[in-house]
């Protein structure tokens, strides 16, 4: 949930809620007041039936590498999805992501040797991508890796 409140017939799930409706499932979403929020459909492996649902306010960030902060959100089968916490000028190192990579950047301005990526921006990256990240000033996202094809 980026902005608003979304509700279903189990909760109201306010901004900052980490929602996902494995493959198989229904429910019957509305928002009373509205609610912008990013969603990818059937983008799931079939096996992956675990439901999840995190206040993402609420939760701890764990310590990353460098200066990150990381909250883990779901992992499956070498898939991994977080949100990672930049703290202003931090560059990380030059990598690559097996499996591919997509990032939402929620807030600040993301940045690497192929461009600059302000908050609302999407960017899918193909099996074997590689780049060197940095940021200037603090900086959120969204990120799922190991997901696409190899």
């Amino acid at each position: 949930m980026l902005e608003g409140t979304l509700s279903d017939e189990t909760g109201d799930y306010p901004a900052g809620t980490y929602i996902r409706n494995p493959p198989g499932s229904s429910h019957s979403p509305f928002s009373t007041n509205g609610c912008t929020l990013f969603v990818k459909l059937n983008q799931f492996n079939i096996r992956d039936t675990q439901q999840v649902r995190v206040d993402t306010k609420r939760q701890a960030w764990q310590r990353g590498i460098g200066g990150l902060e990381v909250m883990s959100l779901h992992d499956f089968e070498g898939q991994h999805t977080a949100l990672v916490k930049w703290p202003a000028d931090e560059m990380f190192q030059p990598h690559r992501h097996f499996g591919g990579e997509e990032v939402l950047v929620l807030s600040g301005l993301f940045e690497d040797e192929h461009g600059r990526y302000p908050a609302n921006t999407w960017i899918r990256s193909p099996h074997q991508s590689e780049h060197h990240p940095l940021v200037k000033q603090e900086t959120v996202i969204l990120v799922k890796e190991g997901h696409l094809s190899i």
